[in-house]
C-alpha cells in the first residue's frame, strides 16, 4: 500500500526536499508567446485531428521535446495512438413532429441539431414515440430517477439540460449551482443509452447549459470523433441532440402541455416522466471514417524515484476549418482553447529540464479529441501508459490566462481534491488566492481531460484564470471572461491578437503550476480525495492492494 500522507506534511515534505544550492525556474512571456503564436497560427489549420493540421502539430511537439532532450514517452516512441473513427451526420433539412390532429416541422441547424454515433450509411427514425423524462437523471445516492416507470426502448427521449439543483441555491439539493456530471450532455446520452432509448434531444437553455446555442451548431454536418469500438458490443443510440428552447415549447404544446408548468414541475422530488403522445420522424445519412489520431507525450526520468509519475497533460487540438463566421474567416485557431495551454506544456518541459532533475518522473501529455468528448485523454485513461497505481496526480491546462495579472486563480472542481490544498500553499507564497469557480453551473470540471484521470481515481488539479484583476478588481475581470464566451469561444476569433492579449497573468499563472509539480515531483507524499468527492473510493480501492 502507498503511504498516503495529508496534505500539510506534503507540502512541509516538498519545501525540505528542494535544497539551497538548487535553482529554480523563472518563467518569462518568452517562454510562451513564440509557440502559442505558432500553435495559432493559420499555419496549424486549426489543428483538428484526422487533418493535415494534426500532422503538423504532432510534429511540431515532437520536434520540440526532442530539443529539450526529453526521452520518448512511451518505449521509443513520442506518440501513442488513439484509434478514432470520425462520423459526419447529415441530417434531413427537417425534423416532423406530429400528434393525431397536427403536425410541426422543425428546421435543421436553426431548431435543432442531430448527430449518431452509428456507422449506418443510412440512420431513419419513422413515427417513434417521443417521451419526456426530465433531466434524464438516474441517481440513486439523491433519490432521484427520471425513468421510474417509463419504458422508453424504441421511444425518443426529451430531456432539460444541467440537473434539478440549478437555481436552488441549495448547495445539499444535488450541488445546487455547481453542475454535477448528471447535469452534463454527455452523461444524459450515456443514461438514454442505458435506458435502451432510441434517440434522445436536451433541451438547450443557454443560462443552464454554460454556452449558447451557436455552440451547438457547430457539430452541424460536421465530423465528430468517438475511439473506435469495433468489436464491442456498446448500444448506440439512433441520434443524439439539441432543441432550442422554443423548439421544446412547440412540442409541448403540441402534446398539450403548458411548457412553463412542465419545466417546473420536472425540478420537483418525484416528478414521474410522462409519454407525450407526439412521434417524430428524422434520418441522418452517415459517412464515417476509421483512422487514427494521435497523443504526444515525453518523459522526463526522476533520480531517485523513477517509478512514480507526475503526468502534466494539455490538449493540443481544435476545430479545424469550418464553417466561416460573418468576416469570413474558416480557421478555427483556438488560440485560448487550447494553443495557450500547449504552449504551457511546453514551457514547463523546459523549465524542468533546465531546473536539477527532480526525484520523481514527470510526464508531459499532449491529448488529442478533447474538443470531440476529451477522447485521447479518455484512451489514455483506458490504455496508460504509466500504472495508475504509481501515478501520483494530474495538472491539466486548459486556456492559460490571457487578460494580465490577477489576484486570484478559480478552482475548477473546489472541493474534490488535496490537489488544492497544495496549490494554495504555492499560491500564498506568491501572495495569490483561490477562489472557487465564478461560473459553477458551466460544469468545466467534467469538459477538460483532468477528468478522465480522476475517473481511473488519480488526483488530478486544473484551475482556470481568475477574475480578480490587480489594477482594476473583479467586475472587470469578470467582465473579460463573459466577452471570451460571447465573442471568442469555440469561434474562429478565438486568435492571438496582441492589442487584446496580456501574457503577464499567463506567466504567474504558469509559475504556479510549476511550483506546484515541482514540490510534489520531490516529495514522498500521495495527495487524496478529500472526504465526499467520487473518485476517493476509486483511488483508495487499488492504492490497498
Amino acid at each position: 500500500m502507498k503511504r498516503i500522507l495529508p496534505i500539510a506534511v506534503i507540502a512541509v515534505v516538498a519545501l525540505v526536499a528542494c535544497s539551497k544550492e538548487e535553482t529554480h525556474y523563472q518563467f518569462q512571456v518568452s517562454d510562451l508567446e513564440p509557440n502559442l503564436i505558432q500553435l495559432a497560427s493559420d499555419e496549424f489549420q486549426g489543428r483538428r485531428p484526422f487533418t493535415e493540421g494534426e500532422e503538423i502539430t504532432v510534429k511540431f511537439l515532437e520536434d520540440e521535446f526532442k530539443k529539450m532532450g526529453l526521452e520518448p514517452g512511451n518505449g521509443d516512441s513520442y506518440y501513442q495512438d488513439v484509434p478514432m473513427v470520425s462520423i459526419v451526420s447529415r441530417s434531413a433539412e427537417t425534423m416532423e413532429l406530429k400528434n393525431s390532429n397536427s403536425t410541426v416541422s422543425l428546421k435543421g441547424f436553426e431548431d435543432f441539431v442531430i448527430w449518431t454515433q452509428k456507422t449506418d450509411s443510412l440512420v431513419e427514425i419513422s413515427d417513434a414515440e417521443v417521451v419526456f423524462a426530465g433531466f434524464g437523471i438516474v441517481a440513486p445516492e439523491y433519490g432521484w430517477n427520471d425513468y421510474a416507470g417509463l419504458d422508453v426502448k424504441g421511444k425518443i427521449v426529451v430531456v432539460l439540460v444541467n440537473d434539478p439543483g440549478f437555481g436552488t441555491e441549495d448547495a445539499s439539493f444535488f450541488k445546487g449551482n455547481t453542475m454535477t456530471y448528471y447535469g452534463r450532455w454527455t452523461y444524459k446520452y450515456e443514461e438514454a443509452a442505458r435506458q435502451g432509448a432510441l434517440g434522445c434531444l436536451i433541451v438547450h437553455n443557454t443560462i443552464p447549459a454554460g454556452y449558447g446555442f451557436n455552440v451547438v451548431q457547430g457539430k452541424h454536418h460536421q465530423p465528430i470523433l468517438y475511439l473506435d469500438d469495433r468489436g464491442k458490443e456498446n448500444y448506440k443510440l439512433g441520434f443524439e441532440g439539441w432543441l432550442t428552447l422554443p423548439s421544446a415549447k412547440k412540442l409541448f404544446e403540441l402534446a398539450g402541455k403548458n411548457d412553463s408548468e412542465l419545466l417546473a414541475a420536472a425540478r420537483k422530488p418525484g416528478f414521474e416522466g410522462m409519454y407525450l403522445g407526439v412521434n417524430l420522424s428524422a434520418s441522418i445519412v452517415v459517412e464515417a471514417e476509421y483512422n487514427v489520431s494521435q497523443n504526444v507525450m515525453a518523459k522526463l526520468t526522476g533520480k531517485t524515484k523513477p517509478e512514480e509519475y507526475i503526468i502534466y497533460s494539455a490538449h493540443w487540438d481544435h476545430f479545424g476549418i469550418g464553417k466561416p463566421d460573418e468576416t469570413g474567416d474558416s480557421i478555427y485557431n483556438g488560440a485560448l482553447d487550447n494553443a495557450s495551454g500547449t504552449a504551457a506544456l511546453l514551457a514547463l518541459a523546459k523549465a524542468f529540464t533546465t531546473d536539477q532533475k527532480p526525484d520523481r518522473s514527470v510526464i508531459f501529455l499532449a491529448v488529442t479529441a478533447e474538443e470531440q468528448g476529451l477522447w485521447g485523454s479518455a484512451y489514455y485513461a483506458e490504455n496508460p501508459i504509466y500504472p495508475k497505481e504509481k501515478t501520483v496526480a494530474n495538472i491539466n491546462m486548459d486556456g492559460i490566462n490571457p487578460y494580465g495579472k490577477m489576484k486570484d486563480v478559480s478552482i475548477i472542481g473546489s472541493g474534490q481534491s488535496e490537489m488544492e490544498d497544495l496549490l494554495n500553499v504555492e499560491l500564498e507564497k506568491l501572495g495569490r488566492y483561490s477562489a472557487p469557480e465564478p461560473n459553477p453551473v458551466a460544469g468545466y470540471y467534467f469538459r477538460s481531460d483532468h477528468f478522465n484521470f480522476a475517473k481511473i481515481g488519480i488526483p488530478a488539479l486544473y484551475f482556470g484564470t481568475g477574475i480578480d484583476h490587480v489594477e482594476k478588481g473583479k467586475e472587470y475581470g469578470k467582465s473579460l471572461q463573459d466577452e471570451y464566451v460571447a465573442v471568442y469561444y469555440h469561434k474562429p476569433s478565438d486568435e492571438y491578437n496582441t492589442s487584446r492579449w496580456n501574457l503577464d497573468g499567463a506567466v504567474d499563472d504558469v509559475q504556479v503550476l510549476y511550483n506546484v509539480g515541482k514540490s510534489l515531483a520531490n516529495s514522498d507524499g500521495w495527495p487524496n480525495w478529500k472526504e465526499g468527492s467520487e473518485f476517493k473510493a476509486v483511488r483508495e480501492g487499488y492504492m490497498r492492494k
